[in-house]
């Protein structure tokens, strides 16, 4: 069953669909994020004869004699060899039908020659695509993809759409899940995430602890398998798994990464900082108040599985075999775990805020993020994780609460009480989330969104 992509899927169809237009697709985004499953939905509108390549680790000649039995076998024909890439593409050109070439994990081929040389001759295929054939280029290692859209390769400004494919936020990945309650569904992606391959296999008539027991503590769990020998392997060469594991549950700062890892090689930790946010592993933060102030600007894992992993499970492998994993999820997450998903619900809020501007909803909202305050009479400073900026420097504060009951209007206005006691801080209104509702009908003092209302 397709989920989601709508939108991915209709401009695919749309520039496929295009009979007189030179098409030359990029998709790109991390391994086991529905790239293939998308481009495969949209095979199914072309009319015509799709060739469907997956390039392998190999020799370029190799490569090259796979793709013409790919040909060959879409044409129902007996094994056709070419002399060229180019000779292929001009026996395409004669043949009196539409023709799809998707070209997929174009990194192993890219990397079969010296830099930019199958660029090279990917541009002289597209610069001279007959009007017959479409191609989709598709990769799944996102710093080599990323190459292609930098204005010294032979590839850059030759596509006609490019794609950038990432996880499932919160609301999409709940179409996996629509039976449960509120609280699960974001149980699920607190501690999950929104890989499409993640949600498949995940047993949604268990809880959320059976799954953990059953899909990421054991060594051969399917879900830990996946973090360790795919999500992990692009950059396992490429930095120092502790870089991680220091941010596991929260954000760093630069220096705190450093200390941690007493590490006085600081370019070489520059470098590997900016090969994980090349690769989307983590993400830089600022609050939105202070825009490129470096001092409180930090780093943190995006990737919820990939957080839970190296919060929970990373370096404690010794630790699970000797005990067990039931002991040790009784030890080490049961009683923290709800503490843990409350965390993520500032970013599921954040997430579902974006969603509502995109509609439209909040026409005003200017930008949305984490707060820094400073209050020089008691001397202390602290951050606010979610807040809403609204046109003319308005900051709406929210207050997530990943409750099993209802929040009461008393609860709201102590934490209101709170916030009005700390200086130096520009209050529009005051919002909050709960998971299970609240025990007042809204008013024009708060803004009340329950978890009903995320979804």
């Amino acid at each position: 069953m397709f989920i989601g992509r709508h939108k991915e899927l209709q401009k695919i169809n749309e520039e496929l669909s295009n009979l007189h237009k030179k098409t030359a697709i990029l998709i790109y985004g991390k391994r086991r994020v529905g790239k293939s499953t998308l481009i495969k939905e949209a095979a199914k509108n072309f009319d015509g004869i799709v060739i469907n390549h997956l390039c392998v680790t190999s020799t370029f000649e190799g490569n090259m004699e796979l793709i013409y039995r790919s040909v060959s076998e879409a044409l129902s024909l007996p094994n056709i060899r070419f002399d060229s890439l180019f000779d292929m593409m001009d026996y395409l050109k004669t043949l009196d039908k539409k023709i799809l070439l998707i070209i997929d994990e174009y990194p192993y081929l890219k990397q079969t020659k010296k830099k930019n040389e199958v660029d090279s001759y990917m541009q002289s295929v597209i610069d001279r695509l007959p009007e017959n054939v479409k191609i989709i280029l598709c990769g799944s290692y996102i710093t080599v993809m990323k190459e292609l859209l930098e204005e010294s390769n032979p590839l850059f400004g030759r596509f006609s759409l490019i794609q950038h494919i990432r996880d499932f936020d919160y609301y999409e990945a709940s179409l996996f899940y629509p039976e449960l309650p509120v609280r699960d569904k974001i149980a699920f992606y607190a501690v999950f995430g929104g890989s499409p391959y993640v949600l498949e296999n995940l047993d949604t008539k268990l809880s959320i602890g059976e799954n953990i027991l059953r899909y990421l503590l054991p060594e051969t769990g399917l879900i830990r398998s996946h973090i360790e020998n795919v999500m992990l392997k692009e950059i396992r060469k490429s930095f120092d798994a502790r870089i991680l594991e220091i941010l596991g549950n929260g954000k760093k700062r630069y220096t705190e990464i450093r200390d941690k890892l007493a590490s006085h090689e600081t370019g070489l930790l520059d470098k590997q900082l900016k090969i994980l946010l090349d690769m989307e592993t983590i993400q830089k933060t600022e609050p939105i108040n202070r825009r490129n102030d470096k001092k409180k600007q930090f780093y943190e894992i995006v990737d919820n599985l990939m957080r839970f992993y190296f919060t929970f499970i990373f370096g404690r492998t010794g630790n699970i075999i000797r005990i067990g994993e039931e002991q040790f999820y009784g030890r080490n997450i049961e009683a923290i775990l709800n503490q843990y998903i409350s965390r993520r619900l500032e970013g599921i809020t954040l997430q579902y805020f974006h969603r509502m501007s995109l509609l439209g909803k909040y026409p005003d909202i200017e930008d949305f993020g984490s707060y820094w305050y400073d209050d020089p009479e008691t001397k202390t400073n602290g951050e606010f994780d979610c807040v809403i900026k609204r046109t003319g420097d308005h900051f709406d504060f929210y207050e997530c609460k990943y409750f099993d009951r209802p929040m009461t209007e008393k609860e709201c206005q102590q934490e209101k009480k709170q916030l009005e006691n700390i200086k130096g801080i520009s209050v529009s209104n005051m919002g909050f989330v709960c998971t299970s509702g609240f025990d007042f009908e809204s008013t024009e003092e708060f803004i009340l969104v329950d978890g009903e209302g995320l979804y």
